[in-house]
């Protein structure tokens, strides 16, 4: 309610003189100013109260502002002021579900039990390859579950994802995770089908990722993207633009297949000497997408 609604002679100047009384020396902002009306409007009803049983205008108002106490001491007003999106995050913040922190604890210890008899094999124990791929399958498996589990979970600023999504991005882990444990098992026993499936794998699960990656919608939450919008003017582009600072994550991760891949290409061919232009020319691509991307002019 403002002043203009209020009778010129009534009680409500004098009421809305003692309210700013009350907020000098306060640096406003707008939970503070919205606290501030939702007070006035409290008044205004408790001074109406007190003129109908027969107190004078000017003694009610100011007996409704004594009524309050300290607002300073009770609200806190003399902090600094409240940071809008530290609130917000409070507001809206999701505590993890525990059967999901039973189960993320679950697929750790089974993905440490695996990792150690893989570092056991490399370093003091004789253990035979056959156990040596069933761990390398056992830790890739756990690391995807973990990954798609994780993706499912409604977090504060992302709902959750769908389940058959959430388990590509876990099948993908998997599959890179196998190649490389299949391209370790190569490196021990210098077995060419462990090369060729880990080539496979790894490729097959970097592709999933990244046409998951390339699909991916927006799943932020409604107060997140308002939040975002309200603070559209301060960071670079990539924190503006979260969609940007996507593209160019897939834009590096090609470009530096196609580097690699060069280098092998060249080594093979060409030799050393000139296998090392192809990483030269991955990384002067890359700087170079992201000099376009991220200064480039703005309509």
């Amino acid at each position: 309610m403002s002043i203009s609604n209020n009778p010129p002679n009534g009680p409500a100047p004098h009421l809305h003189r003692l309210l700013d009384e009350v907020f000098v020396g306060i640096e406003m902002s707008t939970e503070r100013q919205d606290l501030k009306e939702e007070i006035r409007a409290n008044l205004i009803a408790r001074v109406a109260e007190l003129e109908a049983s027969g107190v004078d205008p000017g003694a009610a108002a100011r007996r409704a502002i004594d009524e309050l106490g300290d607002l300073r001491d009770a609200l806190d007003l003399t902090g600094p002021v409240p940071d809008a999106g530290a609130s917000a995050w409070a507001q809206h913040q999701v505590r993890p579900q525990p059967a999901y922190l039973l189960r993320t604890v679950a697929l750790s210890v089974v993905a440490a039990a695996a990792l150690a008899v893989l570092v056991l094999a490399a370093t003091v124990a004789s253990i035979a390859i056959g156990i040596q791929m069933l761990a390398v399958v056992v830790l890739a498996l756990a690391a995807g579950a973990g990954t798609a589990d994780a993706l499912c979970q409604e977090t504060t600023s992302n709902h959750p994802m769908p389940p058959g999504r959430a388990a590509g991005y876990g099948a993908g882990t998997a599959l890179v995770l196998t190649g490389l444990g299949a391209a370790w098992l190569w490196l021990r026993s210098s077995d060419l089908p462990w090369l060729v499936a880990a080539v496979i794998l790894a490729l097959v699960g970097i592709a999933l990722l990244a046409y998951l990656g390339a699909t991916q919608t927006n799943r932020h939450k409604a107060w997140v993207v308002r939040l975002q919008a309200s603070h559209a003017e301060v960071g670079d582009r990539f924190t503006k633009d979260p969609t940007a600072a996507a593209r160019f994550g897939l834009y590096t991760v090609v470009t530096w297949l196609v580097a690699l891949s060069a280098f092998v290409a060249l080594t093979l061919t060409a030799g050393w000497a000139w296998s090392w232009l192809a990483l030269v020319g991955g990384l002067a691509t890359m700087m170079l997408m992201l000099a376009r991307m991220e200064f480039r002019s703005q309509p």
